[in-house]
């Protein structure tokens, strides 16, 4: 998993490319946890991300809780195999994405 951020005013891109699982997710969360504090809204890009498991899901979770008080979270190009596990999982009417 690869993890590029780019702050623009009060708003954090992070692009991921790659799997978000058990071993990287750990990762992401760490790198959100670090970048979160200055931004309002944070964007995520799933662009490249190819799989994502239930710890990658834990991680979306604890950043849509923390953006809840100071902002919003948003997920965006979301391809249809991680859109159908967010569906699965009701994890779509948890997080809003473009």
């Amino acid at each position: 998993m690869n993890i590029n951020k780019k702050m623009d005013g009060d708003t954090l891109t992070v692009n991921i490319s790659g799997r978000v699982d058990t071993t990287t997710a750990p990762e992401l969360e760490q790198s959100l946890k670090e970048s979160m504090a200055d931004c309002k809204t944070l964007v995520i890009d799933f662009t490249d991300v190819e799989y994502i498991s239930s710890a990658g899901l834990r991680t979306l979770l604890v950043a849509q809780k923390t953006m809840n008080k100071k902002g919003r979270m948003v997920l965006t190009h979301v391809n249809e195999v991680i859109m159908e596990i967010f569906d699965v999982t009701g994890f779509s009417d948890i997080l809003e994405i473009e």
